[in-house]
């Protein structure tokens, strides 16, 4: 009998067709039935030993609740039996309704219930037993995931053991993942977590990795890639983490037309055992990074969502370094300026902040430049160092692209039929705040929309204090005037644009959730606090309307 590993994910969800992503023991039939009427069954397909559906749901009607039941061969395997939570259940939108959209990034697997947890109560989880309250008015309709779903190089003590179990981990990678057994058993350790396996059942996600569910400072420049290549376990490595990245992450984000007339995931189904074709679709997209879109558009009315890959669509040449390949930057700009009055809203999803704090990004476009040789091959040298040891990898460190971006969100957001706002939704820096920019009057192009940077993140991770302090001094007068130094011994233009810091900076494990209704805008910032005989909460910090 065939039983449920892991999920159900409720992926995509829209007027009256979802999909819902599970992993099973052995080959089967998942079938998910809703109890309103709606359902759908799949077929399992298999990469590596392991067997997963993608289960697309039918029949559902607009504006309405239904909640499911997953079943493997007619077998019921979900909601499992005397589950603390409610039953599981799609909710589908009508055309009026507002959009929650909820986000943040980086989230280290929870500890074992009972145990002590060393960077705080988990906010997903504070947002699972909300939900499971009662709270059906702060249900997001979306979460975005913004990045570092799993960590494949800081594992936990308990997956350190069962590495231990495979391998010496005193040969490279360590401790790290090495291979895609591996790497599954980093989504049970995050997604089997009752609260987080509920909360993925009932609420429908987005995902984009960033550099950690692959490794650290991931394509940081061409040098490092070298490196990295010339080491006997990272062709193994990159391999299975976009193997399974593609599993457990990105087809979920597809819809379903879209999964409809993907040739991979064709490739996978039709036969026996997917995982040579799987395996040569990441060979080619390690090789060849503009062979593969990551990237992906999501409409909810209308609000679009832009998902960026800001990792494995990088091009690492010096002289023509830039985060986005060209392919990548033409989609974008295509995406972002279709059909204007389309859409009152325009999120821009990518794992990266566009606007740092003034130092860090005078730092990292100084360090740029240094790299590209504009004082010679000893401070190139000194550049790369450097750039590799402070994580100088941001949208900023690739000015051109960082001037592109910024050009973009202007002209996106002027004209007839402009959205009210255009706002860049990122994580990755372990703090949260909110910047805003300012184009000078003779700009090819001044937004009438309100532009914003809404950074959040750790969902569930930490900080050291020093790099607290070295956030809150990086928006200082002082640190402004040190990072315009910087850019003038980087011999580089100053920026388009000037910004402030409009909120934060915040620390702790946090969710950021934009309401959208029509043309107006409310962020609500929250963090997971945990009072002692008590389950963690998520606590508002600030609330701000962003349009009226």
């Amino acid at each position: 009998m065939a039983e449920l590993r892991l999920g159900p994910l409720l992926r995509h969800v829209d007027g009256s067709t979802a999909t819902v992503w599970v992993e099973t023991s052995r080959p089967c039939t998942a079938e998910v039935r809703c109890a309103g009427g709606g359902g759908g069954t799949a077929r399992t397909f298999q990469i590596a030993g392991h067997h997963y559906a993608l289960v697309p749901v039918t029949g559902l009607t607009p504006g309405t609740v239904s909640s499911y039941e997953v079943l493997l061969d007619d077998s019921p395997v979900w909601p499992l039996p005397d589950s603390r939570f409610p039953p599981s259940e799609i909710h589908t939108p009508a055309g009026d309704d507002p959009v929650r959209v909820a986000f943040g990034s980086c989230r280290w697997a929870a500890p074992p219930h009972g145990d002590s947890d060393p960077v705080g109560p988990d906010a997903l989880d504070a947002l699972a037993s909300r939900i499971a309250a009662g709270a059906g008015d702060e249900r997001p309709d979306v979460l975005l995931l913004l990045g570092d779903q799993v960590y494949a190089d800081e594992t936990s003590k308990a997956t350190r053991a069962y590495l231990a179990t495979r391998r010496d981990l005193r040969e490279p990678p360590g401790a790290q993942v090495a291979d895609y057994e591996e790497y599954t058993h980093l989504y049970y350790e995050s997604w089997l977590d009752p609260g987080i396996r509920w909360l993925l059942s009932t609420v429908p996600t987005c995902m984009i990795f960033d550099d950690h569910d692959v490794i650290d400072d991931w394509n940081t420049s061409a040098s490092w890639l070298a490196d990295m290549r010339d080491t006997p376990w990272w062709q193994e490595r990159i391999l299975s983490g976009l193997m399974s990245y593609w599993v457990h992450q990105h087809l979920g984000n597809l819809t379903p037309a879209e999964l409809a007339a993907d040739p991979v995931y064709a490739a996978v189904r039709a036969v026996p055992d997917g995982t040579d074709v799987l395996r040569a679709h990441a060979t080619e997209a390690d090789r060849d990074p503009a062979s593969v879109r990551w990237s992906y558009r999501r409409d909810f009315g209308r609000v679009r969502v832009l998902m960026l890959d800001s990792r494995a669509a990088r091009v690492l040449d010096e002289a023509n370094r830039s985060m986005l390949d060209p392919g990548e930057a033409a989609w974008l700009r295509e995406q972002a300026l279709d059909d204007p009055g389309s859409c009152d809203h325009l999120l821009i999803g990518t794992s990266l902040p566009w606007l740092l704090p003034h130092l860090v990004h005078g730092a990292e476009a100084w360090n740029a430049a240094l790299c590209q040789g504009v004082r010679g091959e000893r401070w190139a040298r000194f550049g790369e160092k450097v750039r590799r040891a402070a994580d100088l990898e941001h949208w900023a460190a690739f000015p051109e692209s960082f001037e592109a971006l910024t050009a973009l969100t202007a002209e996106a957001g002027s004209g007839d039929g402009a959205p009210a706002t255009v706002l860049v939704l990122s994580g990755d820096v372990h703090h949260a705040y909110i910047a805003q920019p300012s184009w000078p009057a003779d700009a090819p192009a001044v937004p009438d929309a309100r532009v914003l940077q809404l950074t959040c993140s750790p969902v569930h991770n930490s900080v050291p204090l020093s790099m607290k302090l070295g956030f809150h001094f990086g928006w200082s007068r002082i640190g402004r005037a040190i990072g315009r130094w910087l850019g003038r011994h980087g011999r580089g233009r100053r920026p388009s644009i000037d910004w402030h810091k409009a909120g934060g900076p915040w620390f702790g494990n946090q969710l950021m959730t934009l309401t959208l209704r029509g043309r107006s805008a409310r962020l609500r910032f929250e963090q997971a606090r945990a009072r002692r005989g008590e389950k963690a909460r998520l606590e508002t910090v600030t609330e701000s309307v962003l349009t009226p």
